[in-house]
């Protein structure tokens, strides 16, 4: 069979040169010999065969990326989607004036959690009907799908905005949890004697007509780790404060969406 030709890609090869281009004033600033060149390129290769080449994307390429798309744009900022992110999770249903609740086993551990929002665009309009994804750890620290015990989808689901804009979820409160240290990414934060947590926090992914998809995370008011969040994903508008009520603990946030 004869193999089908590629179209050439201006773009591909525009930034391929720039690429280039600053790695050689990388290599020539950093002076890197051919020893610690050779050593570079199979440490990157056991991070591919690891699977960790995401992992280490995000938490040391994404936010920088980030920032430099969206700190002086209005709305939301963005923050990492995260290696732990699956397609499919369940539809969430609700009675009129009760709660989402976030999909979770019946005696699921943890801190029962209300967290409220309203969805709007940079104009000030309430976004109704806008679809969010919503997902988050349990209380081993531990997303459902990758390294838990849980169900698969444990601790995740999609649901729509109402005529307002406005959602509440019921869920339970997310851990700090420390990223995965047993293979090369681990080995690069001993290099660095950077610790491995990120501080406790939110999932949320909201998409509506006419608007950029906004993926983001939210985190809470007196984390330990938040000045230092491995993976550099903390921005102050996504701040909140987690309202101890007794039984149950209570958090809001609002989110502006940029049109297309």
């Amino acid at each position: 069979m004869q193999k089908q030709a590629v179209k050439k890609n201006e773009r591909v090869e525009e930034v391929f040169q720039l690429f280039i281009k600053h790695i050689q004033e990388f290599l020539n600033e950093a002076k890197l010999n051919h020893e610690e060149y050779t050593n570079f390129v199979k440490w990157a290769d056991r991070l591919g065969r690891a699977g960790e080449l995401p992992l280490f994307a995000d938490v040391f390429f994404e936010t920088h990326v980030l920032r430099a798309m969206y700190t002086d744009k209005p709305g939301t900022q963005p923050s990492l989607l995260g290696p732990f992110f699956i397609e499919g999770s369940p539809l969430l249903e609700k009675q009129p004036g009760q709660p989402f609740v976030l999909t979770q086993r019946p005696d699921e551990p943890g801190e029962t959690f209300y967290f409220s929002g309203n969805l709007s665009n940079t104009e000030g309009k309430p976004l109704a009907n806008a679809h969010v994804e919503m997902w988050h750890n349990d209380q081993s620290a531990k997303y459902s799908g990758f390294d838990s015990d849980a169900p698969r989808y444990n601790l995740r689901g999609h649901f729509y905005t109402d005529e307002n804009g406005d959602f509440e979820v019921k869920t339970i409160v997310p851990l700090p949890y420390p990223i995965p240290t047993d293979g090369p990414t681990g080995e690069f934060l001993e290099y660095l004697d950077q610790h491995p947590m990120r501080p406790a926090h939110l999932h949320l992914k909201f998409e509506a007509e006419g608007h950029e998809t906004l993926i983001t995370q939210v985190f809470f008011e007196g984390d330990e780790w938040l000045e230092t969040d491995v993976a550099d994903g903390v921005r102050g508008d996504l701040m909140t404060e987690l309202v101890d009520k007794g039984d149950y603990k209570e958090a809001s946030l609002n989110f502006v969406m940029r049109p297309e």
